[in-house]
């Protein structure tokens, strides 16, 4: 297999923030040539988010580092006769197109999918909003912290007395980002049927659909979603517990590990107590067995009852900071990280959490300035030095 499967593809990237830059971070890894479309002055709104000053008055911010590594970056303004042309002209020879405006503002601009596929019959033409291109919601923004909350995983997050809780992330446009990424890639891999595709993704849809037991749960049984903070609501032992130095997760969801953890901390007896014998036991006795167990662990430190039970095949895994994920060798050493050149600075920056045949895909150029490639990619559709400092002039680039 290539390590760039995507390669000879071409999508132009017109999304701001996240889930769009998202999806297209996923496609330039794969090899895809991707070309963000920016607004002349200020590009993508993330070039001034971040936790750096600095980089985000210069429009290079952390949040725009992160997502648009392998991207070349062009500037149009789409509100030009001119910007529309060169569009236009740059859909003729895409594969792809992926936005994230509110529904209905590229009709108002002329560039809907309708208009755009008269350039490229065969265009793949991706939309992701907050909540579908149709429907009572379809004309709000799409907000990360809003789709959390309407799609019922805050009213899951944290325990009862917490919930509803935001996700620590955003969550919604990342998953938003990743569907879209799929679905472009799946209509890219049926181009053969020689038309275009006009993909429809629903950040809210999308979040709902990775909640599929929880979902089906109440769709089926009747079972009403409640927030279970730590505790995995399909078995027990299985959650977080304190230790004599602070937490590790334990996963004991099989009748054989809940038997081998009950040995390992030295209580064999609870295995046979009517109130944990089974799953439905000691699921409906889960504060009592967690007591039990949390008397045990407090008489040593983490690492060391990781290593007790995860020799002896019971789940089980400390609770990392997130510097602490990023420097084991289990991240460290399998090519997520990559080591980006970003003016006078070496950056490092996430890549897909993926292998290739062995390999972890990357990206052969760093996240781009700000109309970096506008007079490369104009060359490319034959325009001259002339024409392109015409266009300058005219405020088009």
């Amino acid at each position: 297999m290539t390590q760039a499967p995507l390669k000879g593809f071409r999508i132009l990237d017109l999304t701001n923030v996240l889930a769009g830059p998202f999806c297209c971070h996923q496609l330039a890894h794969m090899g895809a040539d991707v070309i963000k479309v920016e607004t002349p002055g200020a590009g993508d709104l993330a070039r001034q988010l971040g936790a750096d000053p600095a980089r985000n008055a210069n429009l290079m911010g952390i949040s725009f580092l992160a997502q648009n590594p392998g991207k070349r970056s062009i500037t149009l303004n789409l509100k030009s006769a001119s910007g529309k042309r060169i569009l236009k002209e740059l859909v003729q020879k895409a594969d792809a197109l992926v936005e994230n405006f509110r529904p209905g503002v590229m009709a108002r601009l002329d560039l809907d999918y309708e208009t755009l596929r008269e350039a490229n019959p065969r265009l793949v033409y991706c939309a992701i909003s907050g909540f579908g291109q149709d429907g009572p919601l379809a004309k709000l923004p799409a907000y990360d912290q809003i789709v959390q909350g309407m799609s019922g995983v805050m009213s899951i997050t944290g325990d009862a007395k917490t919930a509803p809780y935001r996700v620590g992330y955003p969550m919604g446009d990342t998953i938003g980002g990743m569907t879209a990424a799929f679905a472009v890639t799946a209509a890219l891999a049926n181009k053969a049927e020689n038309r275009g595709t006009f993909i429809d993704v629903s950040m809210l849809e999308a979040v709902i659909a990775t909640m599929g037991w929880v979902v089906s749960n109440h769709l089926i049984a009747g079972q009403t979603p409640a927030p279970n903070g730590n505790d995995n609501f399909t078995a027990s032992p299985s959650g977080t517990f304190r230790t004599a130095d602070g937490v590790m997760n334990i996963a004991a969801n099989k009748q054989e590990q809940f038997e081998a953890l009950c040995q390992i901390v030295g209580k064999p007896a609870l295995a046979q107590d009517p109130r944990f014998v089974d799953r439905k036991n000691r699921l409906a006795n889960r504060p009592a067995l967690t007591a039990e167990l949390e008397a045990a662990f407090a008489t040593a430190p983490t690492h060391e009852w990781v290593e007790k039970l995860t020799s002896r095949g019971v789940p089980a895994g400390p609770v990392w900071s997130v510097p602490e994920a990023l420097a084991h060798p289990q991240i460290a050493d399998r090519g997520l990280l990559q080591t980006h050149r970003v003016g006078p600075e070496d950056l490092q920056l996430v890549g897909i959490g993926a292998k290739l045949d062995g390999i972890a895909p990357s990206v052969n150029a760093p996240p781009p300035t700000l109309g970096e490639h506008t007079n490369d990619i104009l060359g490319e559709l034959g325009y001259d030095y002339t024409q392109i400092s015409a266009l300058k002039e005219e405020g088009a680039i």
